[in-house]
């Protein structure tokens, strides 16, 4: 039976104040449905060698992360916090597994050293047709490639955030949580969340939108289209130039070294 406000409160109290063990469990067990929904909406056909359960036990290690680090003081739903590391720890198994043929990543990285060197150009993210006259290929394959880019999250404002490997990786929503977060590197947590903010704030209206749904209030792409009334497709296409845009400000602006 789910646990009620007033029993989630106790149990939060008693393990962040008292750090009880047991409250620890009862707090994991609640959210474990996180895991299964965030695992079925994240990725819809699996890689060879890998099963649901595969992502579960990825996801399993997202959300005890989430629990031990959520400071619930904080004006943050622990639901969004939890569904961002989830998503994160799942995404790191599935990278590690190489789940994208060889062939399709050379692609996207070709698409995305292209589309990274056109902004710096034109100071401005490239349209589709400027992208397709570079690489030399149609528009619909540069189409094809964002949309793969957005289901296989090549890059997020995760990544943006990577400052290298295990511990080392910030995710964004951890920025949020926490004001102690830093980089571990030259840029500090707080000038890191002012320089992102800032960022995020000069995206055209739609882009900025597509950030806020995608993660703060853990939509799907799929129904991120919904509300603005556009595909799928081109909701992972305003997703990628969002995150262009937001990588080459933060490289512009604090030196934050992207990926």
């Amino acid at each position: 039976m789910p646990l009620s406000p007033e029993q989630l409160r106790r149990f939060w109290t008693e393990f962040k104040v008292y750090k009880s063990p047991e409250a620890r469990v009862e707090l994991i067990n609640h959210y474990s449905y996180l895991v299964k929904i965030t695992a079925g909406r994240l990725v819809t056909s699996l890689p060879g060698g890998l099963d649901r359960e595969d992502l579960v036990g990825a996801g399993v290690i997202g959300l005890i992360k989430s629990v031990d680090q959520f400071d619930p003081t904080r004006d943050v739903k622990f639901e969004t916090y939890a569904i961002a590391l989830i998503r994160g720890a799942i995404l790191e198994m599935l990278r590690d597994e190489d789940w994208v043929p060889r062939s399709i990543r050379e692609k996207l990285k070709a698409l995305d050293r292209t589309m990274m060197g056109l902004e710096t150009k034109l100071g401005r993210p490239a349209n589709e047709q400027e992208v397709a006259e570079t690489m030399g290929i149609s528009t619909q394959e540069v189409n094809e490639l964002m949309v793969r880019m957005g289901r296989t999250n090549v890059y997020s404002l995760d990544d943006i955030l990577g400052s290298g490997d295990g511990d080392d990786h910030i995710h964004f929503v951890e920025l949020i949580v926490d004001e102690s977060s830093d980089t571990s590197g030259e840029v500090e947590g707080k000038e890191l969340r002012r320089i992102l903010a800032a960022g995020v704030d000069r995206l055209p209206e739609r882009e900025r939108l597509v950030v806020a749904l995608y993660y703060f209030e853990g939509l799907t792409f799929k129904e991120i289209g919904k509300v603005l009334g556009v595909s799928e497709s081109r909701v992972y296409q305003l997703h990628t130039q969002a995150m262009t845009r937001l990588r080459t400000f933060m490289r512009q602006e604090g030196g934050v070294q992207v990926h």
